[in-house]
């Protein structure tokens, strides 16, 4: 989710779930360290529960970037071991990992002795011609033992030779069943399932398995879902019902951060899913996409386009 889960996307999806953790994108250490931490690291007080993941493979710096995130005031740290990005190999963070599963276990070892939050690693299944069955058992019994207060399982091998970032989110094959198999082997450590989840729906069916579901791409592209969170998986009653009154309520804080001189198109570059279905959000997308990104757009910008969407309660078919 690099580039996306920025904190106006977690301010805005906040606001539709009080519950459900939110992640950061991946940071490496060496910016956490060496560049503008305000920037990288600051995050509203509303986006509690909030994880910050990172990517790094040197223990000291890993330790220095976590504990960083826990003076900031973050809930969480998870360190990506799944993440295919082009730049990986060359950093030796993310996916490759995975092939060095007592050099990831030493990274959480150190963090853990280093802050008082919870340290969580984010892998997949395995890379290239690893073995799922031994390669996840292999980093998952390395990562406990250090450690690890919880994995989440992206249920999908990482190709690092042969395709692109974009293609391993979809071309290796789905194995939920690798997964739920790692979980009933380590009954008592979470497991929180990752890939090609659509929704709540399917995240219920996971939740018969294991102990938590992560969406990614769904969440972001279609964040109406995330509406029913709380009422479906939380058994509370939802924020908000309806994607206008989420944006009456995120009004104030972009109407700040217009003050402080953020403009208008970084936060409303995170909307443009929000109204998927309803009658008029072709026309909201446009007016945001033509308007949004002048100098000085206000938010006057962001309440016409929602005057141009049909009025009315959309209930998701399957949300």
């Amino acid at each position: 989710m690099m580039d996306w889960t920025d904190r106006h996307c977690r301010v805005f999806h906040r606001l539709m779930t009080r519950h459900a953790r939110l992640y950061t994108e991946m940071l490496t250490t060496g910016a956490i360290i060496h560049g503008d931490r305000k920037r990288l690291l600051g995050f509203d007080a509303s986006e509690h529960p909030v994880a910050l993941q990172l990517g790094g493979s040197d223990p000291q710096g890993l330790v220095t970037a976590a504990k960083i995130g826990e003076a900031f005031g973050y809930d969480e740290i998870n360190l990506n071991v799944g993440c295919p990005s082009d730049r990986v190999k060359d950093g030796r963070f993310g996916a490759c990992l995975m092939a060095e599963p007592a050099l990831v276990a030493g990274c959480v070892d150190a963090m853990k002795r280093a802050v008082g939050i919870p340290v969580t690693v984010k892998c997949r299944i395995g890379i290239d011609d690893q073995d799922p069955e031994v390669a996840l058992d292999a980093l998952a019994r390395s990562v406990v033992s250090a450690g690890a207060d919880a994995l989440i399982v992206h249920a999908r091998k990482a190709w690092l030779n042969g395709l692109s970032p974009k293609e391993n989110r979809d071309v290796p094959p789905l194995d939920y069943d690798r997964v739920y198999r790692l979980k009933a082997s380590m009954p008592d450590v979470p497991i929180i399932i990752n890939g090609g989840i659509a929704g709540l729906a399917e995240a219920r069916q996971h939740l018969v398995h294991v102990d938590g579901v992560m969406l990614g791409r769904a969440a972001y592209q279609e964040p109406w879902r995330l509406l029913a969170a709380d009422s479906e998986l939380f058994g509370e009653t939802a924020r908000h019902t309806t994607m206008k009154d989420v944006f009456e309520a995120i009004m104030p804080y972009i109407e700040a951060q217009l003050a402080q001189g953020t403009r208008l198109h970084s936060i409303t570059r995170h909307f443009v899913g929000a109204f998927h279905g309803v009658r008029g959000a072709r026309a909201f997308r446009r007016h945001l996409a033509e308007n949004g990104v002048k100098p000085g757009a206000g938010a006057n910008v962001l309440r016409d386009a929602i005057a141009l969407v049909e009025d009315r309660v959309v209930v998701p078919i399957a949300a």
